[in-house]
């Protein structure tokens, strides 16, 4: 049987019916001849152009049997744009594999010049960059030949670095499968058949960079007379920063990538030292990056030496290509600049020893939207099990002591007699058994991209409302252990009012998330900012409170168990134990911006100067259900149905109902009595300075608009959200 060559530019299939290359065998070719299958094509290309003519721009028509989502899954075939493999068959080029360039003399294996070396490797760092950001291996890194056959590069330096980037990947790829917190838009973990140089240990990859740097150096040196200027002494250092870089980059990376039992304070704290001379090298790395060889046209992708885009393309699905910009050089670095200060900010969690100090961190990380990378590593420093299932004792612990400082319930007091009750003991222990989970998922929610978490939030709100109700079981017995008891120690909804302080941060996360990621219109803000001020905001600053005089209380009947102290030391301790201070204070200021915010809203509305859907297409009820659905499985706080929203919102209900000049001024004292409290806060940081400029500008604005600055004007504000993400800064056309 004679073999079959395909026009299309596959593989062939050989006499054994396999295809000559990568892919899978197919069935031989039967002997006997196929029957004859008559089709009835009928040619509807004339028809269909007479149809969209009755269509407007921008009209879709829409069929029972062809949907959105068969448009979007459909696959233009012989399309570059939508037929990944026609992309093999434009032009006369032939992608080359490794063994092909090499006999044809277009890759070189051997005496590169140094500006060679400089430019492939600056790309290689291009395109691992490409690959961080959601590309796949076989459309960025992989492009590069030297990297198919490492093992057969008689040059030194590419060699040790196309090895080293191998290892670098595989522990990349290592680190983002451990923690679990990406997504297909993330990252792409596929390695397409490449194996990742398993048979070179890290102490050999790193020796072999070393060996270079001392090769490199002893030519610097003037050791080995090749030097003839100054410029090939400036190429040098050139390179010897970037194969350094190399070195220290994987060594670091190495060391947050050990295991649980391997990863020491000792081994991390050469973590910030290793980062910091990586930065320092960039630096010399920025200003020698035109040293090395560049392109002659400029193209998405490298087109120097050894690199080339298609030599993969029939690797990939035959599904939707993404399509592939490699990072120039500059941004390359830019970004390994920026991950690097990110890794050293994530060395420091380490250094937060209870639950809430750690969520708070990660909170706050997440929000400046880093990398996939680093995201990882941190959810792995902090949480080293988190592979699927957060089942440790050590997090049961965790969470003890965070409910414990939190709170300070008399079941987890020392000397309680709750805790010498098995069965008392058994309902505290099962309660934060079932905490782990919950909680583990909001930790590592945090690692997830912006628009993922928003999904997370609404699901991870239903397990909070399981453990709000096992809460307020747990408390209602524990309060009545204590009754009985030889020493009564009122137990009032410790657990509930911890869970409940979770709760309404989710709560409010969860709708901050959606002015982050622009799903708001404008005309909807008013709710937005009317939930939050009188419900969300003012739930959290009474639960801290309540959470606040309990921790006090108990820390009252504890002293009296430590009479034998000096009353310095008690006096000293009493003062210290203020934990909430600070955080009511923003809370407060939160709640009084958002308050401002929905008064100057409706005051807009009223004076006509926000646009509002035309009234056929709108329905307040509905978009106002679908931003609140998530908070209906809770029961504390308790959901507020849209008739109530209208009832508390309806100026009607007043004898004289408001003017906006009235809601203006109303909207000044609330942005004034912000700027009072967050100026009071101490130790102000850049979260409360942005709080600040938004306070006083809009607290100016308002003040304007009540004194009938442009009564008259039609022209709807803007609302600046570069400041803060969150609260706007109201502008006045």
């Amino acid at each position: 049987m004679a073999s079959i060559e395909f026009d299309d530019g596959n593989p062939e299939i050989t006499e054994d019916g396999q295809k000559d290359g990568f892919g899978v065998g197919t069935e031989p070719i039967p002997s006997h001849p196929l029957p004859f299958i008559h089709y009835n094509w009928v040619d509807v290309t004339e028809e269909f152009f007479k149809a969209v003519k009755g269509l407007e721009l921008g009209e879709l028509l829409h069929d029972e049997l062809f949907g959105l989502f068969e448009a979007m899954s459909a696959i233009e075939m012989m399309d570059p744009k939508m037929d990944a493999g026609m992309l093999c068959n434009r032009g006369n080029k032939t992608a080359l594999n490794f063994d092909q360039a090499v006999k044809g003399g277009v890759l070189k294996v051997q005496d590169l010049s140094i500006a060679e070396q400089i430019g492939i490797i600056d790309s290689t760092f291009a395109c691992l960059v490409s690959w961080l950001e959601g590309h796949s291996l076989a459309q960025t890194v992989f492009t590069n030949l030297y990297l198919h056959k490492p093992h057969q590069i008689e040059d030194r330096p590419i060699k040790a670095f196309s090895i080293c980037v191998f290892k670098i990947v595989d522990v990349i790829k290592d680190f983002v499968n451990r923690a679990q917190v990406f997504e297909e838009e993330d990252f792409q973990p596929m390695v397409y058949g490449y194996r990742l140089i398993p048979d070179v240990t890290e102490q050999r990859a790193v020796g072999m960079l070393k060996e270079v740097e001392e090769d490199i150096q002893r030519r610097i040196r003037g050791k080995v007379p090749d030097i003839s200027s100054s410029s090939e002494h400036d190429d040098l250092v050139a390179l010897m920063s970037r194969i350094k870089l190399t070195r220290l980059l994987y060594q670091a990376l190495c060391t947050l990538g050990r295991r649980d039992q391997q990863l020491t304070s000792a081994t991390l704290a050469d973590c910030p030292r290793l980062l910091s001379s990586c930065l320092e090298l960039l630096s010399t790395v920025h200003r020698t990056v035109g040293r090395g060889v560049q392109p002659e046209v400029e193209s998405d992708h490298p087109t120097i030496m050894g690199f080339d885009p298609l030599v993969n393309q029939r690797l990939l699905p035959p599904t939707f290509p993404r399509y592939t910009k490699i990072k120039s050089r500059i941004e390359a670095f830019e970004y390994f600049e920026e991950l690097l200060n990110r890794l050293k900010v994530v060395c420091k969690i380490t250094n937060y020893t209870s639950f809430h100090s750690a969520l708070d961190f990660f909170i706050d990380f997440s929000r400046h939207g880093p990398c996939i990378l680093s995201r990882s590593i941190l959810q792995l420093l902090y949480l080293p099990q988190c592979n699927k299932v957060f089942g440790s004792l050590n997090f049961v612990d965790v969470l003890r002591d965070a409910a414990k400082n939190f709170i300070f319930p008399p079941a987890l007091m020392p000397r309680s007699t709750l805790l010498n009750n098995q069965q008392a003991k058994e309902f505290v222990e099962s309660f934060l058994g079932h905490c782990v989970r919950p909680f583990g998922n909001l930790i590592q929610l945090c690692g997830h991209n912006r628009a993922r978490q928003r999904d997370k939030l609404a699901h991870l709100l239903e397990d909070f409302a399981a453990l709000q109700d096992e809460a307020e079981r747990v408390d209602g017995y524990l309060h009545t252990l204590s009754l009985k008891s030889e020493t009564p120690r009122p137990h009032l909804a410790c657990f509930g009012t911890w869970i409940l302080y979770h709760t309404l941060r989710i709560m409010i996360m969860y709708l901050l998330s959606g002015f982050e990621l622009e799903l708001y219109s404008t005309h909807e803000y008013h709710y937005i900012f009317w939930y939050m001020y009188e419900f969300l905001y003012s739930w959290l600053v009474s639960a801290l409170n309540r959470a606040e005089s309990f921790f006090a209380e108990q820390e009252s009947v504890v002293e009296q168990h430590n009479r034998s102290r000096a009353n310095k030391k008690n006096k000293a301790k009493k003062k210290k134990m203020r934990p909430y201070g600070r955080e009511i204070m923003i809370y407060q200021a939160l709640q009084n911006i958002c308050g401002g915010l929905y008064k100057a809203m409706v005051g807009f509305r009223l004076d006509g100067k926000i646009r509002l859907p035309h009234p056929e297409f709108d329905n307040e009820q509905v978009r106002y259900e679908h931003r609140f659905a998530p908070f209906a499985s809770l029961l504390t706080p308790p959901p507020m149905q849209y008739t109530e929203f209208r009832e508390m919102t309806s100026l009607q209900r007043y004898e004289q109902p408001p003017t906006s000049t009235n809601l203006y001024l109303s909207g000044c004292q609330h942005f004034h009595k912000a700027r009072t409290i967050l100026e009071g806060i101490t130790n102000q940081d850049q979260e409360v300075n942005d709080l600040l400029k938004v306070a006083k500008t809009n607290f100016v604005v308002l003040k304007l608009l009540a004194g009938g600055h442009k009564k008259d004007s039609t022209t709807p504000p803007e609302f600046d959200f570069s400041t803060h993400r969150h609260f706007p800064i109201i502008k006045l056309p």
